[in-house]
């Protein structure tokens, strides 16, 4: 036989041990011992195994045992630093436990969710985890995803997918009232991202609670919405700023790349000096290590992205093992700098 004319298979490693092929199949996957194969036979198998780069098939494999391995992961966008930085801890979770994380992005475009969903389940996946772009659990359904699916970071309604998500609303609650009676404001813009999104109706709800309970009377116009994109923001704010005639007293932005759009504008315009002035009150959520940097001080609202990740491998191992879950709604903290 020649062995180097083709990738080694299981019956190759019999014929070259003279064993059966279900032994050499049980002391690969590990089980040598438990059928009590002979110790000087599983160190001849592993070595034959060894010295010819045995790959196991893992097609194979997954047809034998019915699970693959693998988990399909789809995010809205790559260069959000918050999903990033969730799954960079999912995937090193999913590594050390044996198992694959494969991730699609579908750029907030349903034909572009739909082709990640469709090649994920190619893959044959064993579970899916996805941000969804529409709330409607029937879109869904009518996907036919046939494997267990996790919400991340957005949730369907009406639906008994389980989901992980940020409580999103309470913090800028708390954050929008300590601004206001801080500072004293009078007035407080909202620029947020779409606003039939989870994240946007959770942080719009939140920052509108935070004005009633600071007393400060919301007016329509304060609220701004457009997508989670910093183009979008730059072109949002460049109108409201056409509109007043100046810099608004306070802004809170609902995500950090609406942040960078504010940023690029006011740098642009030469205006980031009345921000270490204090001319206006700039607020955000989502934080990252950038902001401590800045001359100015931004206050912003930080996620948990490691405990998300955490509990959201946590869901995904109940589930493979066929356990019931419950849904997770993590706590997020305020970063003071003023």
């Amino acid at each position: 036989m020649n062995t180097n004319a083709k990738r080694l298979t299981i019956a190759d490693i019999a014929e070259l041990t003279g064993v059966s092929k279900t032994t050499v199949s049980m002391v690969l996957n590990g089980r040598g011992n438990n059928f009590r194969i002979k110790p000087e036979t599983q160190e001849k198998i592993l070595a034959i195994a060894k010295q010819y780069h045995y790959k196991a098939n893992s097609v194979a494999r997954a047809l034998q045992s019915q699970r693959s391995n693998t988990i399909g992961l789809v995010i809205p966008d790559f260069s959000n630093l918050g999903f990033a930085a969730t799954t960079k801890t999912l995937e090193r979770l999913c590594r050390d436990n044996g198992l694959q994380l494969i991730i699609a992005c579908s750029d907030e475009l349903l034909k572009q969710e739909a082709i990640a969903i469709e090649r994920l389940l190619d893959r044959q996946i064993d579970l899916l985890i996805t941000t969804p772009i529409k709330d409607d659990a029937e879109y869904y359904r009518n996907l036919n995803i046939n494997v267990p699916v996790i919400q991340l970071d957005r949730c369907t309604k009406n639906s008994k997918t389980p989901y992980i998500v940020t409580d999103d609303e309470s913090a800028v609650i708390e954050l929008i009232y300590t601004l206001c009676q801080r500072h004293q404001l009078t007035e407080f813009y909202y620029l947020g991202g779409q606003a039939e999104l989870r994240p946007s109706t959770a942080r719009l709800a939140g920052f509108k609670q935070g004005l009633q309970k600071a007393n400060l009377a919301l007016q329509a116009d304060w609220i701004i919405q457009t997508s989670y994109y910093a183009d979008s923001a730059y072109l949002a704010f460049e109108q409201l700023y056409q509109r007043l005639g100046r810099l608004p007293e306070a802004l809170f932005t609902g995500s950090y790349a609406l942040l960078e759009g504010v940023l690029r504008f006011l740098n642009d315009h030469h205006l980031l000096d009345h921000l270490t002035e204090g001319k206006m009150r700039l607020s955000t959520f989502d934080d990252y290590e950038l902001l401590n940097c800045l001359p100015f001080k931004i206050n912003s609202i930080q996620q948990d992205h490691q405990k998300i990740a955490q509990h959201l491998f946590h869901m995904l191992q109940a589930i493979l093992q066929n356990e019931e879950v419950q849904n997770q709604i993590i706590p997020a903290r305020i970063i003071w700098r003023s």
